[in-house]
């Protein structure tokens, strides 16, 4: 009979691109099914588990991609590790669709942005709303008003007399479109990058805007590249589908 052969740690830390730490992590956060041990306490993994763990680190490393995509990914990443790899696929079929939602609402969200700011608003006729009035016409909070100017991404003229806020069409319009942003996933960041853009006159290639980091920004989040993450998302998702058909054949050479 020939002897199974088994895996390292190192093995599958060096297949995924990963520190051997990282192995053992995921199999305590049950992202890799648990290996076996050797009578002197070594771990004996196998090729089912280098697939898995190229999988996991495939469906998990990189940026935070928003709490949706990553608890999708998380749990795909369980069922793979559970060997139900059929059900695994299925889930990751639902993984990709879920990115691709977010993708396109994104996509969706970065059109109206280039539509509104080439668009002539004319001024108007209403009155300017308090902040409280201003807050109940956009469905938010006077919060949420307040930290948006505290963030810069708008400024709001006030009363001579009384020195309250005042919020014309125009500030209501812009706060429009920054809610918009934010619901679709931007940060805000990338939103006052975009609008010191806009600002300055420069109305062409808002998009890229949103997506491109400055030199003098350091430290960037996913959503500070939102569409670009997303891309890179769907990428992911499309190769875990084809990873887990393989898997679900039996064909666990899977390599990056």
């Amino acid at each position: 009979m020939t002897q199974r052969k088994y895996l390292r740690t190192s093995d599958l830390a060096r297949a995924a691109g990963a520190h051997p730490n990282t192995v053992r992590l995921y199999e305590q956060w049950g992202f890799i099914a648990p290996a076996q041990r050797s009578a002197s306490g070594y771990r004996l993994f196998t090729e089912t588990h280098r697939a898995q763990m190229i999988l996991a680190r495939t469906a998990l490393h990189g940026t935070y991609p928003g709490k949706n995509i990553r608890r999708s990914a998380l749990a795909l990443a369980r069922l793979s590790a559970s060997g139900n790899f059929t059900k695994a696929l299925q889930h990751a079929r639902k993984h990709l669709a879920t990115v691709k939602a977010e993708r396109a609402e994104a996509e969706t969200a970065a059109r109206i942005l280039q539509h509104w700011a080439q668009s002539k608003r004319a001024r108007s006729k209403n009155p300017p709303l308090q902040i409280g009035a201003a807050a109940r016409a956009l469905g938010t909070t006077i919060d949420v008003l307040r930290n948006c100017e505290r963030n810069g991404l708008l400024r709001v003229p006030r009363d001579e007399r009384s020195g309250y806020r005042l919020y014309d069409a125009a500030e209501t319009s812009r706060l429009r479109v920054i809610r918009m942003l934010q619901s679709a996933g931007y940060s805000t960041m990338a939103i006052l990058r975009m609008l010191l853009q806009l600002d300055q006159g420069k109305k062409r290639n808002l998009r890229a805007a949103l997506d491109t980091p400055r030199p003098d920004e350091d430290v960037f989040s996913a959503a500070d590249r939102w569409l670009s993450t997303l891309t890179e998302q769907e990428t992911r998702a499309k190769k875990i589908i084809a990873q887990l058909k393989q898997m679900a054949r039996g064909n666990f050479g899977v390599h990056e």
